[in-house]
């Protein structure tokens, strides 16, 4: 069976899903780190803005992730593994389309050509790239996997330059001047002097 020779090829990439695997969950890890960290700062928070920006990122490092996990999986054959790849880069087309949609609703921003290129653009060239290599991966094992594995990279990076532009964002605020800027606790109730 043709599933059952490209098998061996996939198990040649376990390193490389070792590596990129666990690098996108701890980055999925850091990011989390930097949303607790910054939920007190004074920058107004707008939950369609967390939707589109914010949430997203978290969904390429776990997608990441997942696809590293599915690849490694000890599947019986590849026709699962090949199935579920494609189910899930098709769901994360049709969330990162969910996305656009959530980043044209917001008010008070305009997202300029690098938010579309990142936030849109490069997520949904990844997505679709990962469902069409995994629908070729039983016929062209080699080719399909390096190019899952660019996919997979675009993903991480995109991941990566979301959450440092999420966090210079945040962390390149102004901090309200007077009492609340010292950090003292009973200063959210005190007006500025």
């Amino acid at each position: 069976m043709v599933l059952d020779v490209a098998r061996p090829l996939v198990e040649g990439w376990q390193n490389f899903f070792l590596i990129i695997g666990p690098s996108a969950a701890a980055l999925m890890g850091l990011q989390f780190v930097v949303v607790a960290l910054v939920k007190d700062s004074p920058v107004a928070k707008s939950p369609l803005g967390v939707d589109a920006f914010t949430t997203p990122t978290i969904v390429h490092f776990a997608a990441v992730l997942s696809v590293a996990a599915v690849l490694s999986a000890p599947w019986p054959s590849l026709h699962p593994a090949i199935v579920t790849l494609c189910v899930g880069a098709v769901l994360c087309l049709v969330y990162t389309l969910i996305v656009l949609r959530r980043i044209m609703r917001m008010q008070n921003y305009d997202p300029v050509a690098e938010d579309w290129l990142w936030h849109v653009v490069f997520p949904l060239i990844a997505y679709a790239t990962i469902a069409i290599a995994g629908c070729c991966l039983a016929r062209s094992a080699t080719t399909a996997l390096f190019v899952i594995a660019a996919a997979m990279m675009l993903l991480l990076f995109t991941g990566v330059h979301n959450a440092w532009d999420i966090a210079t964002y945040l962390s390149l605020q102004p901090r309200p001047s007077g009492r609340a800027a010292s950090g003292d606790a009973t200063s959210s109730s005190v007006p500025a002097e």
